[in-house]
């Protein structure tokens, strides 16, 4: 159950995203997941997946472990196609029975949605399955440093980000653990009305929210006790260094927006 999540897990590894400043990752991710948006255009859509291919191939994430991660989120995925393509009309009809009627602009737009998300999962995962905790959190810091004059606690943002991902496996197999006691318990997942197997959840959901709670109190007493204090007042051990291919990589990125706004706007 653990292999089918991949977003807040790290696999280590010396691949070319790997080795990027987590700052350069951070803008292509946030440049990516709003231009995307910006066109419909099938080449725009094209692009973005030869952007996305790129990144996932220079990651060298084992291909299998990225298969069972997605099989939960494939099923939102081909949910939300076939919400596409039963409800949008345009274009010719491709069927038609007495229940439905299925169009080619509800096909397109179907495959361009489901294309969409499957893209941002990917380049949403890539950022935690190569970049650690501590680099994940001096990014999002480094990057939210300007609203410190606003008042705006980046430091303490960050972390509570950071922990949050962190976290995600962690909770996950303490539900596994839970699961397979009830199950010796004699507890039944699979059987009755759904409402019956919503109910039979119950007995997880509680256990598994107070050890949440506990790990929270224990972290947070535990970073009491080391004498922790954020901000500025913090030296860093690591120092985040921006290299030429870190410039690169956004350039390519900036140039995909560039090209999505023009063709928003000329075609």
């Amino acid at each position: 159950m653990l292999d089918h999540i991949i977003i807040g897990r790290y696999i280590p590894g010396n691949s070319y995203i790997h080795q990027m400043d987590p700052r350069a990752k951070l803008n292509c991710i946030m440049i990516f997941m709003v231009f995307i948006f910006v066109s419909k255009h099938p080449a725009v859509t094209a692009i973005a997946f030869v952007l996305a291919a790129a990144a996932f191939i220079l990651a060298k994430i084992p291909f299998r472990f990225y298969l069972k991660g997605m099989k939960v989120i494939a099923i939102i995925i081909f949910f939300t196609f076939c919400l596409h393509l039963f409800m949008t009309e345009g274009g010719p009809v491709l069927l038609q029975t007495p229940v439905t009627t299925i169009y080619l602009g509800g096909l397109t737009e179907g495959l361009i949605v489901a294309l969409r998300l499957l893209m941002l999962v990917t380049m949403a995962s890539l950022i935690t399955l190569t970049t650690t905790p501590v680099d994940l959190t001096d990014g999002l810091e480094a990057l939210l440093k300007p609203f410190q004059k606003l008042g705006l606690p980046t430091h303490e943002l960050a972390l509570m980000m950071s922990i949050a991902l962190r976290f995600i496996p962690t909770l996950l197999e303490e539900a596994v653990k839970i699961y397979k006691a009830q199950m010796a318990r004699g507890a039944n997942f699979t059987e009755g009305s759904l409402l019956k197997r919503i109910k039979a959840f119950i007995p997880i959901l509680v256990p598994l929210f107070v050890q949440s709670f506990r790990r929270a109190e224990d972290l947070a007493t535990a970073m009491e006790a080391r004498g922790y204090e954020g901000g500025d007042s913090r030296t860093k051990y690591r120092l985040l260094r921006w290299k030429r291919r870190d410039t690169a990589a956004v350039a390519v990125f900036a140039a995909f927006a560039v090209l999505t706004v023009c063709v928003r706007l000329f075609l």
